[in-house]
């Protein structure tokens, strides 16, 4: 009688989720489609003009249909409806969303749980850096010989445009997506993100502007190169418009991002966990955020622009109705220079945490740790015209831009000495979130020195266009973010799968990438000390050996990241189990269980004091 009556309750309980049941990747991919096509048929009868070719308004509305159809189809909008039709979600609604009892499906729906968001973001940092990676490889392969010998110049440029922007998406996303949303409200005493909605739309936003990203090479590409210079953009083709709604659609998703990363350490800590307690990767998140709300909206604007020139006819950037390729160039370095530091202060707060717990030692001078992160945010807003030392724009600056690009090495180098300073005579655990940080260390001085060299203006005169540019931004986002983000999800991977992430298999990647990107960015440096400049499909004899030494490299990276994607799938899977703290660390992230619960906390925590006293029980383990 018990079992029949209990039976009887669970099937009289209202299924949660209603719609969203019948939503996810598949469905949102579908509408996408279906919408696109609603765009393109609209547009075709608006704008037609009778030829074969499509307008730039045409490309425009089907691209919009796509983002709106994607997000209809993930199931974005379907809070917002209910709230229109006078309903609201019910606890089983909102358990149905969190994802709970979902088992993997739910990494392919709009999950409200910070966690799952987490998870779903690195299975798109991945995917991001697969693509990047085989155009990297395309550009390589073209690059080993002289000559031209697979694709021609506007399809090599298509590459490296496409490559570069979808490799800069995957490395801001790369650490302060996966850890910004599983652990970071964690560590702050919090149950969830303070817009639980508003953190699913920001990582499902960012998968429909990747989409169309890459769709750029099915139109065309993008022959005009990667910084996309307004008065030659003018005359591309759809490629043009694709790549700019792509960048409308990946602002959108990175301010609803930091606008609810910032918003929930404010508002969300829980009781003691006062600002100067806060575990220092929570600090890196919100000065990113920041920085981010800062810096991507001028791209916003520059591509928006781009938009209206193309389909409105204004002459934001066409010189013969007043326009002038001088505003696109500044909005876009304004973005550019601090969208560097969006990437690199996660990377660098993460290291800070595996320093102290790996080293059994607080974080050395956290206070001024905090602060290199504030001031390097502040001086990377005024530095964005050292990029165009060469081009003629205001010379007169070229002195003050100098002087701050040159300051700007001060806070990158306390960096150096707190990494340096929290390991330095301390009990070091040489695990794998360890050895990767060694590589960081390593690559991250080569790529900061060389950076001076390019901030001087007598210097750059001669080394700008050079492979020797190439060279260096790659030592700081290959060699150091990348290496950074290995040894963040290393450390972390524990915490999301309740096992080690391979030793052997991982510190095999790291050697192999680690080699590679010694012989594929030192070779660009001599390379560019001889004058081969970037950009080129083809090149003279003279670099005929450091460029096969380049590619070379390039594959032994390749054969790397490919060891730890196996890493990745087959500790996952069947690794060794670690527990909830295996590296005995005091963040409070470490203290639930693993998987964490649903809520994070069944009581929250009282903080007491900061999360870097380790007792003499865990320095000597």
């Amino acid at each position: 009688m018990t079992t029949t009556l209990e039976h009887a309750t669970t099937m009289a309980q209202p299924k949660g989720g209603g719609l969203a049941r019948h939503q996810n990747f598949a469905t949102a991919i579908v509408a996408g489609v279906v919408l696109a096509w609603v765009g393109w048929f609209l547009g075709r009868h608006l704008f037609w003009n009778g030829s074969d070719n499509w307008s730039d308004q045409v490309t425009i509305l089907t691209l919009l249909g796509w983002m709106l159809g994607f997000w209809i189809g993930i199931g974005a909008f379907n809070a917002p409806f209910q709230w229109l039709l006078g309903r609201d979600n019910t606890r089983a609604d909102n358990l149905y969303y969190a994802g709970d009892k979902q088992g993997r499906m739910r990494y392919w729906k709009f999950t409200t749980d910070h966690k799952v968001v987490g998870v779903q973001y690195i299975i798109v940092t991945m995917g991001l850096l697969a693509v990047g990676g085989i155009l990297a490889m395309a550009i390589r392969t073209e690059l080993i010989t002289p000559g031209t010998h697979f694709v021609n110049q506007q399809v090599y440029n298509s590459f490296i445009a496409i490559h570069g922007m979808v490799m800069i998406l995957a490395l801001i996303v790369a650490v302060a997506g996966p850890w910004g949303n599983f652990v970071m409200p964690i560590m702050i005493g919090a149950r969830d993100m303070a817009f639980p909605r508003l953190n699913a739309l920001s990582l499902w936003t960012l998968v429909s502007a990747a989409t169309v990203l890459v769709g750029t090479l099915a139109v065309g590409g993008l022959p005009v190169g990667w910084v996309v210079l307004g008065t030659i953009a003018n005359q591309a083709g759809p490629g043009m418009d694709f790549f700019a709604v792509a960048i409308v659609i990946f602002t959108v998703s990175t301010t609803v991002a930091s606008v609810n990363l910032i918003t929930t350490v404010i508002t969300m800590r829980t009781r003691g966990m006062t600002l100067d307690r806060l575990p220092i990767f929570v600090w890196g998140t919100i000065i990113t955020a920041a920085l981010a709300l800062y810096a991507f909206p001028f791209f916003f604007v520059a591509e928006a622009n781009q938009i209206f020139d193309r389909t409105a006819s204004t002459s934001f950037y066409v010189a013969a109705g007043g326009g002038t390729s001088w505003l696109q160039a500044n909005l876009f370095w304004l973005m550019g220079h601090p969208e560097v530091y969006v990437i690199l202060i996660p990377a660098v707060a993460a290291l800070f945490e595996i320093s102290s717990t790996m080293a059994r030692k607080p974080v050395f001078s956290y206070r001024t740790a905090v602060g290199a992160m504030v001031v390097l945010a502040g001086l990377s807003a005024v530095v964005w015209a050292h990029h165009m030392f060469t081009a003629g724009w205001a010379p007169s600056l070229s002195g003050p831009f100098m002087v701050t690009t040159e300051l700007i090495s001060i806070p990158t180098g306390i960096f150096f000495l707190v990494l340096v300073g929290t390991l330095w005579r301390g009990n070091v655990w040489m695990k794998l979130p360890t050895v990767w940080m060694f590589g960081f260390i390593f690559n991250f001085i080569v790529g900061g020195v060389t950076g001076i060299y390019l901030s001087d203006v007598p210097l750059d005169e001669q080394l700008h266009g050079t492979m020797f540019v190439t060279a260096h931004f790659h030592y700081i986002f290959v060699g150091s973010v990348l290496f950074g983000a290995i040894a963040a999800l290393a450390y972390w991977f524990p915490k999301v799968s309740g096992r080690y992430l391979n030793e052997f298999l991982g510190r095999l990647s790291f050697w192999l990438v680690f080699s590679g990107v010694q012989l594929t960015f030192g070779a660009m440096f001599l390379s560019g000390l001889k004058g081969m400049p970037r950009r080129d499909a083809s090149y003279s004899f003279a670099f005929e050996h450091t460029n096969f030494i380049s590619t070379i490299g390039a594959y032994m990276i390749m054969s790397g990241m490919l060891v730890l994607l196996g890493a990745v799938i087959t500790s996952w899977r069947s690794g060794e189990p670690s527990g909830p703290n295996p590296w005995r660390a005091n963040t409070l992230e470490w203290q639930v269980p693993t998987p964490p619960p649903l809520e994070n906390f069944d009581v929250l925590p009282v903080i007491t004091e900061d999360p870097y006293h380790f007792d003499e029980t865990t320095v000597n383990a």
